[in-house]
């Protein structure tokens, strides 16, 4: 599979132009809360609907897009579920094995991943230190990207946790193909962890126990991904801690303002616009 871009084709402006996000469950998102912002701000007049999409109805969704569509975000359970069914995908979504992100025009379907640079830029906006070490919590597409993103920002030495470590073997390796190699480690939940400069969490906040919680004790930055139900056991921990925290809704704004971009042409997204409308639901 090749790693070009896709230019959407302008839109019949007869017709109204369509993007949504998917996944299961996607009541919570706030991504149409984003984007509609976002449009409002552009002078758009477009439309950005939920639609509940599992793994199993995802190609049939997918071949029932007319040309009226021009961008999908992808979240649980479909970022590595839609490989396959893409014409093709960018190199980081080549290389962590995830695409959150498809762009729809000309007949195709290209594949982004802005989890990686959107989690880079959120980190950054907290934090200007370097981190060599990071425990990450959970072995899911997430957990790639994330990795990916610590991976750009200096980080050496990383240790997965994850509830079963064959499981995670794909995310494994998908964070050992980053050009810096950093070193990747797996562990199970329960074992003893060694202290890192950063805890970063993708697991739900159900999944949170005071064991897991008590793992943000020693580190610098604590960034947890989940910004629903609010606040997590590790937010509550991290801030009460007053360590460096970055939120799962720092990275939702700044991966939908990456999509917007690739959605939409527009350089640069109206990022602050969409910030604002976020923190509405906070």
């Amino acid at each position: 599979m090749s790693t070009a871009a896709l230019s959407p084709t302008p839109a019949d402006p007869a017709r109204p132009v369509r993007c949504a996000v998917l996944g299961s469950p996607i009541s919570h998102s706030l991504s149409p809360v984003l984007h509609r912002a976002a449009y409002a701000e552009l002078g758009l007049d477009w439309e950005y609907a939920a639609h509940e999409v599992g793994e199993h109805e995802l190609a049939a969704f997918l071949d029932g897009l007319d040309e009226t569509w021009r961008g999908l975000s992808l979240t649980m359970p479909l970022k590595r579920a839609v490989l396959p069914l893409l014409d093709d995908i960018d190199e980081r979504a080549s290389l962590v094995g995830a695409a959150n992100t498809v762009v729809l025009g000309s007949g195709r379907r290209v594949g982004h991943n802005t989890d990686v640079p959107g989690a880079v830029a959120a980190i950054r906006e907290r934090s200007s230190e370097s981190f060599g070490s990071a425990v990450v919590l959970g072995g899911g597409a997430t957990a790639a990207s994330l990795m990916h993103a610590l991976a750009d920002l200096g980080c050496t030495e990383i240790m997965v946790v994850a509830r079963d470590e064959s499981r995670a073997a794909s995310t494994v390796a998908a964070a050992r193909r980053h050009p810096q190699r950093p070193k990747v480690d797996v562990r199970r939940f329960g074992s003893s962890l060694p202290a890192a400069d950063m805890l970063v969490s993708t697991i739900p906040a159900s999944a949170q126990s005071p064991e897991v919680v008590a793992l943000a004790g020693s580190a610098r930055l604590v960034f947890d991904v989940v910004y629903d139900p609010w606040p997590t056991p590790l937010a509550e921990e991290a801030l009460r801690r007053e360590a460096t925290f970055v939120s799962g809704l720092d990275l939702l704004v700044h991966q939908a303002a990456l999509q917007v971009a690739l959605m939409t042409g527009a350089s640069p997204p109206p990022l602050a616009v969409m910030r604002a409308a976020s923190e509405q639901f906070r």
